[in-house]
């Protein structure tokens, strides 16, 4: 009798032990990031009007250039006004790319709106342009970009996702520097055509 305690017992912790691992392999392969050829996850965020903005109705439009920022990690990036600044000054040529460009800000949801606020405060976006949130880290984490370091947020990434939902191009950044370029993204858009 006490044979067969122990046998069920240790059925049910090998049993135990392999959900354990099967849940903790799902949970990482779900943080990887996209790669070129694979579908892209959808998500749906909070724009900065208020409005929410969903990549799998963007796409109905034409390709989808998603820049995902630090947004604020105690300080506004200096690295992510650059290339902002670099994307808007492209708007037409993006526009003529027939792309829209969803610049992701995230960051802690307490103040969240006014950092991105105070990020955009001298800036205007363009037109094709969305700026949205990314409170707690949603989709920084269903991308599988967290940056999980003190004084960080998100890996610095762009990828270019086309009509049908394929990521077409993707640099992820594990610096401060090294982002994508304006040109390295047309380039990726005109392959899309």
């Amino acid at each position: 009798m006490l044979l067969r305690r122990a046998l069920l017992l240790l059925g049910s912790l090998v049993v135990l032990f392999n959900v354990c691992i099967a849940s903790a392999m799902s949970a990482r392969a779900a943080a990887v990031p996209p790669v070129v050829g694979e579908k892209a996850r959808d998500f749906r965020l909070p724009g900065g009007d208020g409005r929410p903005v969903q990549l799998s109705e963007l796409m109905r439009q034409g390709p989808v250039v998603v820049v995902v920022l630090r947004g604020f990690p105690g300080y506004q990036c200096p690295a992510c006004n650059t290339q902002t600044g670099q994307f808007f000054s492209a708007a037409e040529k993006l526009r003529a790319a027939n792309a829209q460009v969803v610049v992701v800000y995230p960051g802690q949801s307490k103040g969240l709106a006014d950092h991105a606020r105070e990020f955009m405060n001298d800036k205007t976006t363009p037109v094709g342009f969305h700026v949205v949130l990314d409170p707690d880290y949603r989709f920084t984490n269903l991308y599988g970009l967290r940056w999980d370091a003190p004084r960080e947020t998100a890996y610095p990434s762009t990828f270019v996702v086309d009509s049908t939902g394929v990521v077409r191009f993707a640099k992820i950044s594990r610096s401060h520097g090294g982002r994508a370029s304006v040109d390295e993204v047309l380039q990726a858009l005109a392959a899309t055509k």
